[in-house]
């Protein structure tokens, strides 16, 4: 049994007892003129509220969803779409042809660091309360053009100098939303 399950067991006893004691069905006023029951209420207390903060955080660091990289009709394309959600796609070498992203109250983060970009590719980026977290090798040269309204594109990635370097073109449409680019 989790600690959760048993603190909330333990928890839903004490508050029917209580009940049951504020309705004269079951006589507890010995239990709570007891010495210990004054050190025992709020160190139990002080546990759950611990347990509950610091167990948030050691279970939910990340809340991304990890998904397998979604190729369109095409077979070299990704098409991703996250509507109330937050999805992640993450390349591990793979040839990277483009990408179609779309979120509407939801978030999408493309880790193309590692991905295998040979030539000029073109992102197509649709946003409506909503974000996408971009991250791009140091190796591509990133052109954007963008058309918010009550959003934006936060760029902030280390311009590469190669002459030949493939470059991606970012086209973004965002409506109470954003892009955030980087290849940190």
């Amino acid at each position: 049994m989790k600690n959760n399950t048993f603190i909330g067991i333990v928890l839903i006893a004490a508050g029917l007892l209580k009940l049951a004691d504020m309705w004269d069905i079951v006589r507890l006023d010995w239990l709570w003129q007891q010495a210990w029951t004054a050190y025992i209420c709020p160190a139990l207390l002080l546990y759950v509220g611990f347990d509950f903060i610091i167990g948030s955080y050691r279970r939910h660091r990340d809340r991304w969803l990890r998904r397998p990289v979604p190729f369109g009709e095409d077979g070299k394309r990704i098409h991703c779409k996250a509507d109330f959600g937050g999805d992640e796609y993450i390349y591990r070498g793979e040839p990277f042809h483009g990408a179609w992203l779309d979120c509407f109250c939801g978030g999408i983060r493309l880790d193309l660091r590692e991905a295998t970009i040979t030539e000029d590719e073109e992102i197509d980026i649709h946003t409506m309360l909503g974000g996408v977290e971009l991250l791009v090798p140091r190796s591509v040269k990133v052109q954007v053009n963008s058309r918010s309204l009550f959003g934006g594109v936060g760029n902030e990635i280390e311009s590469c100098d190669a002459a030949d370097a493939p470059c991606l073109h970012i086209v973004a449409s965002n409506i109470l939303g954003g892009v955030s680019i980087s290849n940190a």
